[in-house]
């Protein structure tokens, strides 16, 4: 702690009071924010993070307490009444939330959201000019200059636009402190870099300091000044950010960071950390790591080890730091030369042929042409990308492939068969094409049903393509192996596994019918970096040993040199530039792709103020 601290938090926990009694949620979480300082806060899901943030801002539902300390202009917040918190919540710390639409009210318009957030300090409330130009002004800092935007519902704004108008709402009673949970992950690469871009600019014009929670740590490494790693409720690593990306001082911090893919090189199989984030009560005698760690041994299971200071501003929660770091430092380095070569794949015909295609939607009086003359082919075993923002016509593109749009114009061959309008084909071609192609999306758990078990789904999509097996219970075992996952798994619902569990169940689901192609949307867009990992690795194993195909639908970049063979960008419902991955990512030739490149996140803090606006 210095002079110029904010805010100190000590020994914060949360903990879940209920008919069974009280359960951890956070165990121990510590920080100290100077003036103008950014820190990360990273972890997978379950780890606490949201949580913690809560905790700080008083705003836990009713179930959860939170013990501790939280100093903030001499004062514990956690002892405040929420008649007090009224005057702490935006005056002197705000909040922007991952979902925007969690943030602002969908019934008013964007000006009255931000005008009801003003403070008009010693005097009345001024004339409405007055205060539109306040709200005009207000946007403008937050880069939207349009001042029709005032005049406008959140659901008439862009993804982009609404996060930016939810900041503007946070900013307006001009807090010292902004805590910013997730605020970039639902969105795509260059609205995520301008995003980060508003906040870094934002923070340096106010003084401001920043509490980043982000399970993404490249945009961690580049926009704080110190992170503080948290897994299953505990604190186990603190360091500054780049001391912590070239020396982590922890097995989970280092699985993390090994996790996440290269965007420079392809490696054979991402290196991934096995099993999920356990519940902070199920570790409070032990390290809360140790159920996952390749170094764990019985010293780890003797209590909880402390966070100690184990070399200048570096704090590490590891009892057997100076056994394993050697080992830790030569883990890196043998990942670090791996790399493997991208496949051959070549066909005769190919068996996804796409040819002018074209889609129009009308939206009031306006025509919307979401797919502008596609033509895409994809041969049987091969892996292709299509990327593009919201809005460039991914999806579209995805769910005429499958027959859930019709398209308005352009021929579709799946396998020798017309499959442009589902609608007119025979039973017998339907039965053929949903065998030859099926979609995995990218909520797991909105297309699994909840009340049903695991097992009866899968059975359900055996017996949908084979109505006479009779064994479907084996099929199932089968099914749940080849996805990494035990039998026992069949017993249970969906609310009962982690999310990279349910996206393996959806994968089987769609394996149920032995496809010779998956079509992926965002299929790991929701997922923390090393379940991502699990899942890229599951890919690319059913590829090698199954010959299945894949079109991933994506925009994150990031992962493409690890899954795919070839690259497809669109661009307003075009295709502008396609070929084969290295090609692409190493030598790009349209300005749109160029863009979308320089937004990939980076971990060196010039990639935040690098430009990324190319005329397109």
């Amino acid at each position: 702690m210095t002079s110029d601290t904010v805010l100190k938090v000590r020994a914060l926990g949360v903990d879940a009071v209920g008919p069974d009694g009280t359960h951890p949620i956070v165990t121990s979480f510590g920080l100290d924010l100077s003036a103008g300082e950014t820190i990360g806060i990273v972890g997978e899901s379950g780890s606490g993070k949201t949580m913690t943030a809560r905790a700080i801002m008083g705003l836990l539902p009713g179930s959860l307490v939170a013990r501790g300390e939280v100093e903030y202009d001499g004062r514990n917040l956690l002892e405040l009444s929420e008649r007090e918190w009224s005057h702490v919540r935006g005056r002197e710390i705000g909040l922007v939330l991952q979902d925007p639409f969690t943030m602002l009210n969908p019934v008013f318009r964007c000006g009255r959201i931000i005008e009801e957030s003003l403070i008009w300090e010693g005097r009345r409330r001024p004339p409405r000019s007055e205060r539109r130009a306040e709200v005009n002004r207000r946007l403008a800092e937050v880069g939207l200059t349009d001042p029709s935007v005032a005049d406008r519902y959140p659901f008439q704004l862009s993804g982009g636009m609404r996060q930016r108008v939810a900041v503007a709402a946070s900013l307006a009673r001009d807090p010292k402190i902004l805590i910013a949970d997730e605020p970039t992950t639902a969105l795509d690469v260059t609205t995520q870099k301008e995003m980060l871009t508003l906040l870094r600019g934002v923070q340096k014009s106010r003084g401001m300091s920043v509490v980043l929670i982000t399970h993404d740590l490249r945009v961690a490494f580049a926009m704080c000044d110190r992170v503080y790693v948290m897994y299953g409720g505990s604190l186990i690593e603190v360091a500054p950010g780049s001391d912590l990306e070239t020396k982590p001082l922890h097995p989970y911090t280092q699985g993390l960071l090994l996790a996440e893919p290269s965007v420079d090189r392809r490696v054979a199989e991402l290196p991934s950390i096995p099993g999920s984030v356990p519940k902070a009560r199920e570790t409070t005698g032990c390290c809360a790591f140790a159920t996952r760690c390749e170094w764990v041994t019985d010293q780890c299971r003797q209590g909880p080890p402390p966070l100690i200071e184990v070399a200048d501003l570096r704090y590490s929660a590891c009892v057997r730091l100076p056994e394993i770091s050697s080992d830790m430092a030569a883990k890196r380095a043998r990942i670090d030369v791996v790399e493997a070569p991208v496949r051959d794949v070549r066909a005769e015909r190919p068996l996804i042929d796409i040819r002018d295609l074209r889609k129009e939607f009308r939206v009031g009086q306006r025509t919307v042409h979401a797919l502008a003359g596609v033509s895409l082919q994809v041969n049987q075993g091969e892996s292709v990308a299509v990327v593009g923002e919201s809005g460039s016509g991914k999806t579209t593109l995805a769910r005429t492939l499958l027959g859930l749009e019709r398209c308005t114009s352009g021929d579709i061959m799946i396998d020798g068969i017309p499959a442009h309008d589902w609608s007119r084909l025979s039973a017998a071609d339907l039965r053929r094409l949903r065998g030859t192609v099926q979609m995995v999306f990218q909520d797991p758990y909105a297309s699994l049903n909840p009340m049903r078990s695991i097992g009866s789904a899968l059975s359900e999509a055996i017996r949908s393509h084979e109505s006479a097996t009779k064994h479907a219970s084996g099929a199932v075992a089968d099914l749940l192996k080849t996805v990494g996952l035990p039998a026992s798994y069949a017993q249970r619902r969906p609310s009962a596994l982690s999310g990279g569990e349910r996206q393996r169940v959806a994968i089987a689901r769609a394996l149920a019918v032995n496809p010779r192609l998956l079509v992926c949307d965002e299929p790991v867009s929701a997922l923390d970096v090393s379940v991502r990992a699990q899942i890229i690795n599951l890919f690319a194993t059913l590829q090698r040993e199954r010959g299945v195909g894949f079109v991933f639908i994506t925009h994150d970049l990031s992962m493409l040199r690890q899954i795919t063979e070839r690259v497809c960008i669109m661009y307003r419902g075009r295709l502008v530039e396609s070929g084969p991955v290295d090609q692409i990512l190493d030598h790009p030739t349209d300005p749109y792709t160029i863009k979308l490149l320089r937004s990939i996140p980076r971990s060196d803090a010039d990639w935040i103020d690098a430009p990324v606006s190319t005329e397109v």
